[in-house]
C-alpha cells in the first residue's frame, strides 16, 4: 500500500482547481472534476480547503502572492515593471481569468478573505506612494488610483485578445508595437 503524502495531495488539488476555475469560473466549477484530475478523494478537497467557494478564494489569494513575489512595484522603473507584468500574465494567463471570473460572479459584493486582498494591495500601493515621495512618481493621482490605471492598462491587452487582434493586429510586430504603446502610456501617465 503506498504511503499517503499530504502536501503532494493538497498541491494536485490546488492544480487542478486552478485549471477548473479558470475555465469554469466559480458557478461552473465542479468538485468532482478537481478530484478526478487531482486523483484526490473528493472529501480530501473539502477537509483540506473547505467548500467550493473557499477554495477559490484561497487559488486566487496564493497567485496573488505567486504574482506580487515575481513582480514587484517598481516605481524607479515603470517601463520595465510593465514589462515584467505583461510577461508575467502572458506566462499565467490564469490568474486573470481567475480575477475576471470573480468579478462576473461577486460584482462589487465583499470577497471571501478581502481584508487579506486589502493588505495585498496596500503593499502595491505604499509602493507607488513611495515613488511619489521620492519624486520618481508623480502625485498628481492618488497611489492607489494610479496602481489600479497601471495595472488595467497592462492587463486589458490579455485580457480582451479579440479586441487586441481586431483594433492591433494579431501579428508579432503588432504585439511589440503595442507593448510599446502600453510603456509609453504608463510613463506619461507617471511622469513629474
Amino acid at each position: 500500500m503506498a504511503a499517503r503524502d499530504p502536501e503532494a495531495t493538497k498541491a494536485r488539488i490546488f492544480e487542478a482547481a486552478v485549471a477548473e476555475f479558470a475555465r469554469h469560473g466559480i458557478a461552473g466549477a465542479r468538485i468532482d472534476r478537481i478530484a478526478a484530475e487531482a486523483k484526490a478523494n473528493k472529501q480530501l478537497i473539502y477537509a483540506y480547503f473547505g467548500n467550493k467557494a473557499e477554495l477559490f478564494a484561497i487559488v486566487l489569494e496564493k497567485k496573488m502572492l505567486h504574482l506580487a513575489e515575481a513582480v514587484p512595484v517598481d516605481p524607479d522603473d515603470i517601463g520595465g515593471w510593465v514589462d515584467r507584468l505583461m510577461d508575467y500574465h502572458a506566462a499565467h494567463p490564469e490568474l486573470l481569468r481567475l480575477l475576471f471570473w470573480e468579478g462576473l460572479e461577486y460584482g462589487s459584493d465583499e470577497l471571501p478573505h478581502e481584508s487579506d486582498r486589502q493588505a495585498h494591495y496596500a503593499r502595491k500601493v505604499a509602493a507607488l506612494r513611495d515613488g511619489q515621495d521620492r519624486g520618481v512618481v508623480t502625485d498628481a493621482i492618488p497611489a492607489a488610483d494610479l496602481l489600479f490605471l497601471l495595472t488595467a492598462l497592462a492587463n486589458w491587452t490579455l485580457v480582451v485578445p479579440q479586441m487586441r487582434r481586431i483594433l492591433v493586429g494579431g501579428e508579432e510586430p503588432d504585439q511589440d508595437r503595442l507593448r510599446s504603446s502600453v510603456k509609453e502610456a504608463a510613463r506619461r501617465l507617471t511622469a513629474r
